[in-house]
Parts: C-alpha cells; sequence; structure tokens
C-alpha cells in the first residue's frame, strides 16, 4: 500500500458495491477501498475483464474482492444478485453507482437504441442498484451508504453528450430526494462530479479524433492546469463512504480543478465541427465500440 492520508483501517468492516469496476474509474478506486480494508464487490458484463480487475484490486489482500456478471440495466439480474450478496457474504454497508455509458454525438443523429443504451445503464441501472440495496437496508434496520459518479454536467447540461447529461442529472436529482426520504433510516445519498481523469477506453469515446479534444476533457482549460488522478478521486470516495462524517447527505460534489467555475467545462467547443468532422467521429467511436465487443466475447 502506497502512503495515503487515511489510516489503513479507516473502511475495515466495510463491504462495498461498486458497479461498473471492471474498468476505468470503478476498477482504479478499488484497490484503494481494499487498501483501506474494505471488502468489495465487483459489477459489470465482462467476467474476464472483472476477473482480472479484482486480481487486481486484491494483490494485497487476497479473497478481498468478489465479482459477480450483472447487467445493471435489468431489475431482476440486479435484483437477485444483490440478494445473493446478502445471504453469501452479508449485507453491504455501500454502492458506488459507477456504471456509466458515453460517446460524442451530434443529438439529431443518435438513434432511439444509442439514446436508450447510455439512459437505460446511467440513469435506471444507478435507481436499480440504489433500489436494491435499499429496500434491504431498510427492512433490516440497517445503515447504508450510496455514492453516485456524475459529472458538472449535472448543473450546466453539455452538448454532444445529451443522454449522459439527461441521466446523470436524473442521478443527481435521485440523490437529493432520497437523501430526504431514507435520512430516518440511517441512509445517506451522495454523489461526487470528477473533472478529466483519463481513463483508456472512456478517454477514446470522448476523444475520438484530434479536433475533439476541446472543453471538458482539456487540461490547458482547467484552471488547475491539469486532469485530476483516480487517487484523488479514491480520497474523496473513502471519505464519502466512510463514518467521518455521518452528518453529509443529499449533495453532489464537484472536484474539477475549478474547470466548472471557470467554464465550459462541456463540450460547445464542438460546434465548430464539419459534416465531415462528424463522418471521422461516427467512424471511429463505432471503430472502438465494436473492439469493445469483440474483447467482450473473448
Amino acid at each position: 500500500m502506497t502512503d495515503s492520508t487515511f489510516s489503513p483501517r479507516l473502511l475495515a468492516g466495510k463491504r462495498i458495491l461498486i458497479t461498473g469496476g471492471g474498468t476505468g474509474l470503478g476498477r482504479g478506486v478499488a484497490r484503494h477501498l481494499v487498501d483501506h480494508g474494505a471488502e468489495v464487490h465487483l459489477w459489470g458484463r465482462r467476467e474476464a475483464v472483472l476477473a482480472e480487475a479484482a486480481a487486481e484490486a486484491s494483490a494485497a489482500r487476497p479473497g478481498a474482492v468478489h465479482f459477480h456478471t450483472v447487467d445493471v440495466r435489468d431489475y431482476d439480474n440486479v435484483d437477485e444478485t444483490m440478494g445473493r450478496i446478502w445471504a453469501e457474504h452479508g449485507p453491504l454497508t455501500g454502492v458506488l453507482n459507477n456504471a456509466a455509458a458515453n460517446f460524442i454525438a451530434r443529438t439529431q443523429d443518435l438513434s432511439p437504441r444509442a439514446y436508450a443504451a447510455i439512459t437505460s445503464t446511467v440513469m435506471n441501472g444507478s435507481f436499480h442498484t440504489t433500489h436494491a440495496a435499499g429496500k434491504r437496508w431498510i427492512a433490516e434496520g440497517l445503515r447504508g451508504s450510496v455514492l453516485s459518479t456524475l459529472t458538472t454536467w449535472v448543473w450546466t447540461g453539455s452538448a454532444y453528450v445529451v443522454p449522459s447529461a439527461m441521466a446523470k442529472a436524473a442521478v443527481h436529482s435521485m440523490t437529493m430526494s432520497l437523501a430526504v426520504e431514507w435520512a430516518k433510516y440511517g441512509i445517506r445519498l451522495n454523489a461526487v462530479a470528477p473533472g478529466p481523469i483519463p481513463t483508456d477506453y472512456a478517454w477514446e469515446m470522448l476523444n475520438p479524433t484530434d479536433k475533439s479534444s476541446v472543453g471538458a476533457t482539456q487540461a490547458d482549460q482547467i484552471p488547475a492546469g491539469r486532469t485530476g488522478t483516480v487517487e484523488e478521486l479514491a480520497n474523496l470516495t473513502m471519505f464519502l463512504l466512510s463514518d467521518a462524517c455521518d452528518y453529509l447527505t443529499g449533495q453532489t460534489i464537484a472536484m474539477d480543478g475549478g474547470q466548472m467555475l471557470a467554464g465550459p467545462g462541456t463540450f460547445a467547443g464542438l460546434t465548430g465541427l464539419t459534416d465531415s468532422d462528424w463522418q471521422q467521429i461516427k467512424e471511429t467511436s463505432m471503430s472502438a465500440s465494436a473492439s469493445s465487443k469483440a474483447q467482450r466475447s473473448v
């Protein structure tokens, strides 16, 4: 374990689920939760990727990470797997809604299927997972914490990622709403809205051409002069999932080096692209998506 701001036992006794835990930010944060004492459960749709992520996160604590193949868009699948965790490992203490989908596109070019692929993962998936854990906590008189990974677009919206902006705004609303409804049960709901933190697949989808590296992903437009790190996100995540401040609930916390306040932290700069540029973006995105699907079948 590397040097940390927190005690290595900060999360001892915690049992935390991370959706979308096989790749990207979820995978990166998992190791830090384990290093600070948590038992972690990873959910995703690709078993091989999940197995690899679990092995990586539990290298220092074998057996501390479990993985489950789950499609968060399917409530029955979510609820059944949540029940198995409860029965085989014990109740969760925290949920990290991290599963997401996104890509750059002109809204007039979106198909209903593309729209549904994003919104069903982000909005429906977050609700399904939160509901499946929350109803069990309430029925058993247990405290719990839900943390969702959002973006600053929940406050500003963002052109060219409209389904994602809509879906994440819905999860932001869920966070505030259930924070009030479930506070009496000792259940807290918060969210983090990180600025750009490069991860392999997501970064490729949001920068499909050299001309699209603007605004939301461009370090020179961030007052701090750099992108964020997984370690910084993990530190904030661990604090929010710990018992350090039970009074904090219903909040979405921006961690973006001042990007949103300086503006624009969105993809508004893409308005200058030509039809030819958009065709190139479409072809690049389709190629990246096909590559991802091929990996799933391996």
